[in-house]
């Protein structure tokens, strides 16, 4: 359960040391205070390019998956050819191993 963020810290910095820290929180993904809590706290931040595309792709797999079952429970397929979204789930795991891989 999250806590409700009710402290502020103030602090002074130049405009410009602002902007960086402001284009590094999204750099990472990340808010400007999320981003200041894991570097005050000494946390590792690890930034992963190219999850977008992987999540489209488990979300199109999944609307498939679920679109097939509908028919299925319909009655309306009897026979699903499935090697394709077989193969398509493979290539996925692999690129899931990879960037786990490289984050380690």
């Amino acid at each position: 359960m999250q806590r409700k963020k009710s402290a502020i810290i103030t602090a002074r910095m130049t405009p410009g040391i602002k902007d960086l820290i402001q284009h590094q929180a999204k750099q990472a993904g990340m808010t400007v205070t999320d981003y200041i809590i894991t570097c005050a706290l000494g946390k590792e931040i690890v930034r992963v390019d190219g999850l977008d595309e992987i999540l489209a792709e488990v979300k199109a797999q999944g609307r498939n998956l679920n679109q097939l079952t509908t028919l299925a429970n319909m009655g309306r397929i009897q026979i699903l050819r499935s090697d394709d979204l077989i193969d398509s789930y493979a290539d996925l795991c692999q690129k899931l191993l990879r960037i786990s891989r490289e984050v380690q």
